[in-house]
């Protein structure tokens, strides 16, 4: 997707917001991650959470880490994706309920609330699915390894587990763009 499709916006214009802009720019330049593209207005603000509402938003963490950072940007955009699609969502969530009644909540093994630990389940995977396509498998892999040392461990963990199933029900549930 063409760069000049992207409002990408410094909420301080830090250095490191700057920097973090150029890497991103370049890295969009270099892979392609059209399909997994849903929102093109980006904020860069140092020492925020990233997150993807109301805007996407995105920190200076990983300006010695391109393919950390790729993994963020397209994390937050999935969370756009699969809220376009509420009704498979919950389908897919109920299916890993089933198999994972016990989902990690808080940091850093989960997210802030049982329903956002199994939406970050259905999220993660399909991070790693993108990762792996984008990167292929040993980048990916080390991204993988690195988020289950850093945040969201236990989803991230169950995710690393348990791929085969949350394919056949990310499947299944039409969940992958």
């Amino acid at each position: 997707m063409p760069l000049e499709h992207f409002d990408i916006v410094l909420a301080h214009d830090s250095d490191r917001e700057r920097r973090t802009r150029e890497q991103l720019e370049r890295i969009l330049a270099t892979h392609d991650v059209g399909r997994w593209i849903r929102t093109r207005h980006v904020v860069i603000e140092e020492r925020a959470i990233p997150h993807s509402h109301p805007k996407l938003t995105l920190n200076t963490r990983h300006l010695d880490d391109d393919d950390l950072l790729l993994a963020t940007f397209v994390h937050e955009q999935l969370h756009w994706l699969v809220l376009e699609h509420q009704g498979s969502l919950r389908a897919a969530i109920n299916e890993i309920r089933a198999f994972a009644p016990d989902i990690p909540v808080g940091f850093p093994r989960g997210a802030d609330s049982k329903a956002a630990s199994y939406l970050h389940v259905v999220v993660n995977y399909l991070e790693g699915e993108a990762m792996e396509e984008v990167l292929g498998s040993e980048r990916a892999r080390r991204v993988l390894d690195h988020w289950m040392r850093d945040h969201y461990t236990g989803i991230y963990e169950l995710v690393s587990n348990e791929a085969e199933r949350l394919r056949t029900i990310i499947e299944r549930r039409g969940l992958r763009p």
